[in-house]
């Protein structure tokens, strides 16, 4: 039998993410905060440490509630807004800064909410890889009850550095922000780890790896993404028939086999070319391109640039 393949430890090495923390919030009813959409390659995140809070986006998906121990991602970036729930006008704010982070506050007394918010950082192309992945609002849930197995691992992981982070926060000790964004950065991965091993995986990358029968097709396509994967291999690979493959990839990931190799493809060789010295035809290579000629062609359709230019500007 073949070793299980870590397939999420490849895509965070190809996918380096790093993270900070900018704000504690500290909220009495009625509040309410609004985000902008943020920045290509900026994925915003909330960790409810105590109280409970209400999550929207304005793309118009539900209204989500929070608890103590949530996490919200939103991979995509979107505009957002958390508030209490009541429909109040929300309470005037106050912003100090603090030594690791800003502190926010208001005069509110009712239904208390302690919220740190931060973002994770990814450097371009891969920003879009993750964003095209991953749902647009991913929420992962701190105390679900009659957790067992790696999943209960997970989810004391999970707590124990929420609780470092709160720790950490509280403290506003010397040296206190570095340890905040890298515990910032760890969270990321505990969090998609979570989101994977959840009963109702959500769509995207995690809903692929929950499935057990879909699951060796992502794990070739990461673990060997030079080979000239076709749809028959894969769905060999799944004892499943071509067509039952690509419908459960289309309902779970919204793409193709195709689409997610190739995006895989273009972000190792998006990082060969960013090494000094490194040639299109070893970046065409380490893709599993036998022909410079294609994949400078499909590497322009995908990225907008010449792996020549992509080069220059990545070393700019």
């Amino acid at each position: 039998m073949s070793p299980p393949i870590d397939w999420l430890s490849r895509l965070l090495h190809m996918v380096p993410v790093s993270g900070r923390v900018e704000v504690r919030c500290l909220y009495g009813a009625p509040w309410q905060v609004v985000y902008d959409p943020s920045p290509p390659g900026e994925i915003p995140y909330h960790v409810v440490l105590a109280g409970s809070a209400i999550v929207e986006d304005f793309a118009g998906g539900p209204r989500r509630r929070l608890h103590a121990g949530d996490i919200v991602l939103l991979p995509t970036g979107a505009a957002h807004r958390l508030h209490d729930g009541s429909g109040a006008t929300p309470l005037p704010v106050r912003y100090r800064p603090g030594v690791n982070q800003t502190f926010s506050d208001n005069a509110g007394t009712e239904d208390r909410l302690d919220l740190l918010c931060g973002r994770f950082i990814l450097a371009s192309p891969h920003d879009r890889l993750l964003g095209s992945y991953l749902p647009s609002v991913m929420i992962v849930r701190g105390q679900a009850q009659s957790r067992e197995g790696e999943e209960g691992a997970t989810s004391d992981q999970l707590a124990a550095l929420v609780s470092l982070m709160r720790g950490e926060s509280d403290r506003e000790s010397l040296g206190g922000q570095a340890m905040l964004n890298a515990f910032s950065a760890a969270l990321f991965t505990l969090a998609l780890r979570m989101a994977g091993q959840t009963q109702e995986a959500p769509v995207g990358l995690l809903a692929l790896a929950g499935h057990p029968r879909l699951a060796p097709a992502l794990a070739a396509m990461f673990q060997r993404p030079e080979e000239p994967w076709t749809l028959p291999a894969l769905a060999r690979l799944c004892n499943m028939s071509r067509a039952t493959l690509a419908r459960h990839f289309q309902e779970k990931l919204g793409r193709s086999a195709s689409d997610l190799l190739l995006d895989i493809r273009i972000t190792i060789a998006a990082n060969r070319l960013k090494q000094p010295g490194a040639s299109t035809a070893a970046a065409a290579e380490a893709a599993g391109y036998q022909s410079e000629a294609a994949f400078q062609r499909v590497f322009k359709q995908r990225m907008g640039l010449t792996p020549a230019q992509w080069r220059r500007a990545s070393l700019a």
